[in-house]
């Protein structure tokens, strides 16, 4: 903290105003006016970046703000000869703004961190053989970098030989991953295998990392419902405190009886309690603590709104594919003709869905020279992909193809099943199995055990949807989903007035995302899916929802608390000065240090600590 007030142009302000207020006390026992020489240094320094705000913000605006109201109970307070309670109350007003300045430093310093992470050169292997240092800005798609064994990789990229990549920055696994030649590598991560050269495929602001970093800055720049709320009524609330204080001091004056001197200085005080300091700061440090928290531990809200938002969920809606499963497919039966099977393989390796992935890892050796590359490949969302008149894709999708071979007698309980069609014929298909994340029973639980309604809304077929859903601790299930029939649910959910959150990782789910009140994406999903989605969880680890769920509705319970706290200041403070029994100085104190006790509380969000991070 002193270290922030010394670097920081408010924080000098504010010590040298410390110092002047602390020599105009010590002024006071020898003379009097050196004593209101410091005061009135005091209250520039102090008050200088508070004026400032109150005339650039009131022009800008066109409306008054709480700075305002302080800047004129200072001067207020200088006029009836009461400089050290007006040079006071700047202090404490300073203070409580350098400490929310402080806050959100604090918070933007997950983007430090997160950058950090991430190597801002790299190796750059020229076409004569030459390796050259250059900025990872610089970087082109196919630029060839050099990646050194226990080296961060600085880029997006492919492998051209098998490696070990410790990938713990992005998901939070601690066991290097082994990566076949072509597999991606992302930035940030570390070569744990042996040195191999990288094939940029995105430019440095398009990375993994670069997206989290820009979601996590856009974040702290969209504030909550009820922040949006607190601006909204600050300038009427201002406006009717300016309003009141001269009528209050007239009532005093012209009916009380009270000398002008009296009456202004009781004014003074009610326009430094009547303030709304601490209720401006009741929300926005809060929720910009809980930002960083979770961008900590690997959850990005975009924004306050979503933040706030998570906390009131109803109904979870969630897919099965690398959210409640991992994603890992593995083929362990298949049957199509060898010509044809050469055909799919090609045609996957334009998909990133896991189960493309697994079915080109699977045949990875296969020779596709003869394959037609000039036709297009076509990804039919929800459905497969298509190439002329070959298409791979779900079995749903194949209804109306004629399966003389009766390969739908194929389809397993517990397995994944895809279909290969030519013209209108069913001439294939693969088998694939794959594992429940061991963490998924467990979010489910806690969520259930917090009301909520989970349902899993999967394109696999009933019987895959069935064992999932009993591994998990889900009873509402639906099969064979496409993207139109994941909407429906949860629109359905809406209109019977119910929150609905919808998480999922692909293309076909980023509809249902959009359309869901809270998107939740797993961040090893498709960018797609993330931009349409309210929260990221990059680490695929699906407990850090109900670790979400539990910071939202931690934060609401603060700024509900800070609310209450700052209203109930305001309200017993001007009752007190009604009643004569409150001096400037006292006012200050209790007013302005209410401001700092709800920007504290706000802050104990960045301790909060994440259970599944043990896990």
């Amino acid at each position: 903290m002193l270290n922030y007030l010394m670097k920081s142009r408010p924080g000098q302000f504010l010590l040298i105003g410390v110092c002047f207020i602390v020599l105009g006390f010590v002024f006071t026992l020898f003379h009097d006016g050196f004593s209101r020489i410091s005061f009135y240094i005091a209250i520039f320094f102090l008050g200088f970046f508070a004026a400032k705000d109150a005339v650039v913000d009131t022009v800008r605006s066109k409306s008054p703000n709480v700075d305002l109201l302080m800047i004129l109970a200072a001067l207020g307070a200088v006029i009836i000869d009461y400089e050290s309670e007006g040079a006071l109350l700047l202090l404490i007003f300073a203070g409580a703004e350098v400490l929310e300045d402080y806050a959100s430093t604090k918070s933007t310093s997950a983007i430090s961190e997160l950058m950090s992470q991430v190597p801002d050169t790299a190796q750059l292997l020229k076409d004569n053989g030459e390796v050259v240092e250059v900025s990872t800005e610089d970087l082109k798609v196919g630029d060839t970098v050099v990646v050194s064994k226990g080296a961060q990789i600085p880029i997006d990229g492919f492998t051209d030989r098998n490696t070990m990549v410790n990938e713990a920055a992005l998901t939070g696994e601690s066991v290097p991953v082994e990566k076949e030649k072509g597999a991606e590598v992302f930035a940030g991560t570390i070569n744990e295998g042996i040195a191999f050269h990288l094939t940029v495929n995105k430019l440095s602001s398009e990375t993994v990392f670069s997206n989290i970093i820009r979601m996590v800055e856009e974040a702290q720049n969209r504030p909550s419902k009820i922040s949006k709320f607190i601006d909204r009524i600050e300038s009427k609330y201002v406006i009717a405190v300016l309003v009141a204080v001269p009528i209050f001091i007239f009532i005093l004056y012209a009916l009380q009886d009270f000398t002008f001197r009296e009456a202004f200085y009781r004014g003074m005080v009610l326009l430094t309690v009547a303030s709304p300091c601490a209720l401006v700061a009741s929300a926005t440090p809060a929720t910009l603590s809980a930002i960083s928290s979770g961008a900590k531990h690997g959850v990005l809200f975009k924004g306050g709104a979503a933040m706030e938002a998570l906390s009131t969920m109803d109904v979870l809606y969630s897919d099965k594919t690398g959210t409640l499963t991992y994603g890992e497919f593995t083929v362990i039966d298949h049957e199509v003709d060898e010509e044809i099977l050469k055909e799919v393989v090609y045609m996957e390796q334009q998909s990133t869905h896991p189960i493309a992935e697994a079915i080109v890892a699977n045949f990875a050796d296969l020779d596709l020279e003869a394959v037609d590359r000039t036709e297009p490949v076509e990804e039919v969302a929800g459905a497969g992909i298509k190439k002329g008149d070959i298409k791979v894709g779900k079995p749903s999708a194949f209804d109306d193809y004629e399966d003389v071979n009766n390969y739908r007698s194929k389809i397993e309980k517990s397995h994944t099943t895809v279909f290969v069609g030519k013209g209108k014929h069913i001439v294939g298909y693969f088998s694939l199995a794959d594992q429940i994340r061991e963490e998924s029973a467990e979010a489910v639980s806690g969520f259930q055990a917090e009301g909520i309604h989970v349902a899993l809304l999967t394109g696999d077929n009933v019987n895959v949807a069935k064992t999932v859903a009993e591994e998990v601790g889900i009873e509402d299930y639906a099969a064979s989903c496409l993207p139109e029939d994941k909407i429906r649910y949860v629109q359905e959910s809406q209109e019977k007035d119910k929150v609905v959150g919808m998480i999922g990782d692909g293309i076909n789910d980023a509809p249902a995302l959009a359309n869901a009140d809270i998107g939740i994406a797993m961040g090893s999903g498709s960018s797609v899916a993330m931009e349409s989605s309210d929260v990221v969880i990059v680490k695929n680890n699906l407990a850090k929802l109900f670790y979400s769920f539990k910071l939202s509705r931690r934060l609401n319970r603060i700024i509900v608390a800070n609310v209450t706290f700052s209203l109930s200041v305001i309200v017993i403070l001007i009752v007190l000065n009604f009643f004569g029994l409150l001096n400037l100085p006292m006012a200050v104190l209790f007013h302005e240090g209410s401001t700092i006790l709800v920007i504290l509380n706000g802050l104990r969000l960045l301790l909060q600590k994440d259970r599944t991070a043990m896990a």
